[in-house]
């Protein structure tokens, strides 16, 4: 059956994509093909002339909004102190999925960090293993040695995050199949799914999906609803979402594919 939108003008039509980059900060070429039911060829023409009048920018797949602020990327100490609460929550909700004898990923962010946090507080847990990306979860960690055996991937050093990305850094998740992966990012969707601003850790976060068993997305209430440019997986990929807010239209969104989401 055709798409509603599918013989919507061209005008609206942009208009309605131009609302759409507003929104959320990134639109993807073959997700407005989809909902307006025209080609994606359509889809870049329109794209390209909603550009030449109004702030958004052509990218490889897609659009951004020009200076918009879901492009951009916090360093991790001014992030820390954004919705600390909220992370300290979402923390104590994760780490309670965790048994003693697991092997866990735990990301970077600020909010995987508090997933750490968490961890560290829960003296009943024994013979975890942790792998992580992070300087500063795997120093924070160092207090529960030997309890805990903390792996650093290893890689190239990005200051803002403190993190470790390729190259190398993928290399050895290659080598290891972990139980859970908490995953952090700064958007998750039920149809745009879980996403990023930064490639290079996006790469990372998605190597670190798939060597799991099971996935956890962790983020806040100011994460939900949004897509950015780097897509780390479908939110069928995932098992969970840990979050402190989700309107139940969304939620239900997300539960009908499959993820249960538990609110702090």
């Amino acid at each position: 059956m055709a798409n509603d939108f599918e013989q919507l003008p061209a005008a609206v039509r942009r208009e309605r994509i131009l609302a759409r980059v507003s929104e959320t900060g990134f639109v993807r070429v073959a997700d407005l093909s989809r909902e307006f039911g025209v080609s994606e060829v359509t889809v870049r023409s329109d794209l390209d002339a909603i550009e030449r009048e109004n702030p958004i920018d052509r990218v490889h797949g897609g659009a951004v909004l020009r200076g918009g602020t879901s492009l951009r990327e916090e360093p991790f100490e001014q992030a820390l102190s954004t919705s600390a609460d909220e992370k300290r929550r979402i923390g104590v909700a994760a780490a309670a999925l965790v048994r003693s004898g697991d092997s866990l990923i735990l990301d970077v962010g600020t909010t995987p960090a508090a997933v750490a946090a968490a961890l560290l507080d829960r003296d009943d847990l024994d013979d975890l293993v942790i792998v992580t990306n992070s300087l500063t979860t795997a120093l924070a960690l160092e207090p529960a040695i030997p309890r805990f055996t903390v792996v650093v991937t290893g890689g190239t050093l990005r200051p803002l995050q403190h993190s470790l990305v390729a190259p190398f850094a993928a290399k050895v998740l290659d080598e290891l199949h972990v139980d859970l992966a908490f995953l952090g990012g700064t958007g998750v969707h039920p149809e745009g799914g879980a996403t990023n601003v930064n490639l290079a850790e996006t790469e990372l976060k998605r190597a670190m999906l798939l060597s799991a068993d099971r996935a956890v997305f962790v983020a806040d209430a100011s994460k939900v609803g949004r897509v950015d440019l780097g897509r780390i997986g479908s939110i069928e990929e995932f098992d969970t979402l840990v979050t402190t807010g989700v309107d139940e239209r969304m939620r239900a969104e997300f539960e009908k594919r499959g993820i249960d989401v538990v609110i702090t």
